[in-house]
């Protein structure tokens, strides 16, 4: 595997041609990825670097994970229109064991090309004169040149002191392995994928495998808004018309490209699937995806979700709001819409007799099944 292949979808290597100095010497690298675990899921975006170095450990490079269990106290400002929530120490380890599990469906886990981390290591050992010593040698000035700290202050939005610190425990922590290192490290930026909600252990209601057909469902949504994804490991390229898909639209698009296997392997989404899932889980939540999404037909095992002392007469968008999320008004307006279904006929008003609930499969939008059963 070549230089190309080991910074497929990266937007920048720097410093300019330091990696292929150090691949040129043939010795194995040490390719470190810290992040941060304020959720204890991976997104398809966290998926993207971890997928990076897979690719030097396939080919003999030793990856060395470092979860931010010490700058977690934090969070990372970036993007933040306020500050993160504060997780206690029981959350922020809980976190850290679930995304390490999720982080070794992608990463090779062996001793000899895996190594985990944790900041807290360095950073807890600072004492409170240390960090007065880091604060020295930055302005508040050049801490206010990001990005998000400038929207939030002239907006009269608050920043902490405490985000304040982010930067510079990162900072410290990089010049700890600078200075180990002796010489300027190459980094390498992977492409970012689109804004979505595709999380690796998303839940899906009902389903061969809950969290695998849910990726594939929001995969394949980010695949078709793009034509291209860093998510699936391959090339960046353009979906056209003469790809020889079975399906296209006006445009060329391939507007299921689950259904549309390529030679050599698994489907677009099917990939991002099995490379976080397994073999078994992407081919379950294919055969998911195309009886739900594809056919419009019920998955074959759906979700029972109890509900106490029904009223003789059920309000349903106050039910669908407690059960899966979003507002009543918006569960109205889906109903109006017909977009809310029992037994595949769409609901005929906001509320629907018991009788006719019980038991009976109740679709909410295209992918949301479940069955209201009396506790």
């Amino acid at each position: 595997m070549g230089l190309t292949e080991l910074t497929r979808n990266a937007v920048d290597v720097l410093p300019a041609g330091e990696l292929e100095r150090k691949l040129a010497r043939g010795r194995p690298l040490r390719v470190k990825l810290g992040i941060d675990v304020t959720s204890p899921d991976i997104h398809l975006g966290r998926g993207i670097p971890l997928q990076r170095m897979r690719a030097f450990q396939d080919e003999g490079h030793r990856g060395v994970l470092i979860i931010g269990d010490y700058t977690t106290r934090i969070g990372d400002p970036s993007g933040r229109s306020s500050e993160r929530p504060i997780l206690s120490d029981e959350e922020i380890d809980a976190n850290a064991e679930r995304y390490l599990e999720q982080a070794k469906t992608i990463l090779l886990d062996d001793p000899e090309l895996l190594e985990v981390r944790r900041n807290g290591e360095w950073l807890s050992k600072l004492s409170y004169a240390d960090v007065v010593r880091l604060g020295r040698i930055i302005t508040v000035a050049r801490m206010l040149e990001r990005d998000d700290f400038q929207k939030r202050f002239r907006a009269g939005e608050p920043i902490s002191v405490s985000e304040l610190l982010y930067p510079l425990m990162q900072a410290y922590g990089r010049d700890r392995g600078r200075r180990r290192a002796r010489r300027h490290r190459p980094a390498l930026q992977p492409a970012r994928r689109p804004r979505g909600d595709g999380v690796v252990r998303a839940r899906a209601a009902g389903g061969a495998d809950d969290a695998a057909a849910a990726l594939l469902g929001r995969g394949e949504d980010e695949l078709l808004r793009r034509q291209q994804h860093p998510a699936d490991g391959a090339a960046r390229r353009d979906v056209r018309a003469d790809d020889a898909h079975p399906r296209l639209d006006a445009r060329g698009v391939v507007p299921a490209r689950l259904g549309a296997a390529r030679p050599g392997g698994r489907p677009d989404g099917g990939r991002v699937v099995e490379r976080s899932h397994g073999e078994e889980a992407a081919a379950a939540a294919e055969e998911h995806f195309t009886r739900v999404v594809r056919e419009g037909k019920a998955p074959e095992e759906v979700e029972e979700v109890p509900l106490a002392d029904p009223d003789p007469v059920v309000h349903l968008p106050a039910v669908l709001a407690s059960k899966l999320g979003e507002s009543s008004s918006y569960w109205r307006r889906v109903i109006d819409q017909g977009g809310v279904k029992l037994d595949g006929r769409p609901v005929p008003g906001y509320d629907v007799p018991w009788d006719e609930l019980e038991g009976a499969t109740l679709q909410a939008g295209k992918r949301q099944f479940l069955r209201l059963v009396r506790v």
